[in-house]
């Protein structure tokens, strides 16, 4: 313990969650710009070509964010004042936030202690006659138990929107995530698996969402309204709805039709790493992820590591400092939603409210998971864990 007290730290911070951003992506941004169409446009559509293939699915709109995406598909779905929308307790802000934009309530239900997913059992717990829609989350890139969720939404009438920020590549019994629900909504923000900076994407099989969306995302204007710039000639368009500024640009899916063919190559730099931790840390005092479901697909993207507090001396908080003082980048993923101030003031929720949640949420700590990690980067990380629990341990 003495010696592994005394190793030096990183000399360079490491950034959390850095994105692996490559040369032809550089390439085509810089033609992009010397093109002088950096709005929507013509390579806004092969992206969404692109995401369509990939996904098998009949329609793909590609938006500045998930959060545009969750939004678009509340209102597509039809959720609207005086509805109630399940979402799960520990997820981020946006998801709930969506629902909340739609004029609906967020219900949040409790998640597994193991998987981080939302429980079905507690969905059927907080199903009122108001109940419109179940939001799924695939947390940190675990499938949810889609087979469960899908019964109870058939049973009960409800619409499923499949929050898949962490989950790209995610499947669930061979299908991929985000195919099960009416609509499905990802990320490729900077630190998400594949990036093109900031930008989302909303899938569906469904016609009507799939032209109401692109319509809202831009100001609710006719379709391919940004054609009335192209060299076809000027067209008019008629604003037919109240809409939003939400389109992606050429800028971001310049990078996005670059970053899209490598998704596999990046998820198994991920995986390797992601075994180099487990194995590095079973014999701390945490708990590492749970093992993968049986038939399921598990995208990798976040590492979460969570502290055994009752063999430490430190907090969660304080692990936190300690490790930004090895010069390693850290996250976490989530502070429940119920424990922030404005759902706590708005819906009247409380500590105690969802006990797993809860529990999660005192000991979860990200480490850097990404395809531009190195071998040194990721034994940096081990050894600064390691360090820094022997330290503080028992």
């Amino acid at each position: 313990m003495s010696n592994m007290g005394n190793q030096k730290r990183r000399k360079k911070f490491l950034v959390f969650g850095a994105p692996l951003i490559e040369q032809p992506e550089i390439n085509e941004v810089v033609r992009t710009l010397k093109s002088g169409w950096v709005g929507t446009g013509p390579k806004t559509r092969k992206f969404e070509e692109m995401f369509k293939a990939y996904k098998g699915v009949r329609y793909a709109m590609a938006l500045n964010s998930c959060t545009a995406a969750l939004h678009l598909s509340m209102l597509a779905a039809g959720i609207k004042d005086g509805d109630e929308v399940i979402v799960p307790a520990m997820t981020f802000a946006a998801t709930a936030n969506s629902v909340i934009h739609a004029g609906a309530r967020p219900v949040f239900a409790d998640c597994d202690k193991e998987t981080m997913n939302i429980s079905p059992e507690a969905i059927l717990g907080k199903i009122t006659p108001k109940t419109k829609a179940i939001i799924v989350v695939h947390f940190a890139g675990r499938p949810a138990d889609m087979r469960a969720i899908m019964a109870i939404a058939k049973s009960r009438r409800l619409k499923v929107i499949e929050d898949c920020a962490h989950a790209i590549e995610s499947e669930y019994h061979g299908k991929k995530c985000g195919t099960f629900g009416d609509l499905g909504a990802f990320s490729f923000y900077v630190t998400k698996n594949i990036t093109t900076g900031e930008g989302g994407m909303a899938i569906t099989g469904n016609k009507a969402y799939a032209d109401r969306i692109k319509t809202l995302a831009l100001h609710g204007m006719t379709q391919d309204a940004w054609k009335r710039f192209s060299d076809a000639g000027y067209k008019h368009y008629q604003v037919v709805y109240s809409g939003f500024k939400y389109n992606m640009t050429d800028l971001h899916a310049a990078i996005g039709i670059h970053q899209l063919p490598r998704v596999e190559k990046y998820w198994r730099r991920r995986c390797e790493i992601w075994e180099r931790y487990n194995q590095a840390f079973k014999e701390l005092p945490a708990f590492i992820p749970a093992p993968e479901e049986p038939d399921t697909r598990h995208s990798r993207h976040l590492y979460t590591l969570l502290l055994d507090l009752n063999k430490l001396k430190i907090t969660r908080d304080r692990f936190l400092d300690l490790m930004t003082k090895e010069n390693i980048g850290i996250g976490v993923h989530y502070i429940a939603l119920h424990l922030h101030p404005y759902y706590k003031k708005l819906f009247g929720y409380k500590k105690g409210d969802f006990p797993n949640a809860e529990w999660i949420s005192e000991k979860t700590v990200s480490l850097p998971l990404s395809a531009k990690l190195k071998d040194t980067d990721a034994a940096d990380v081990i050894r600064a864990v390691k360090k820094t629990l022997a330290k503080h341990r028992k």
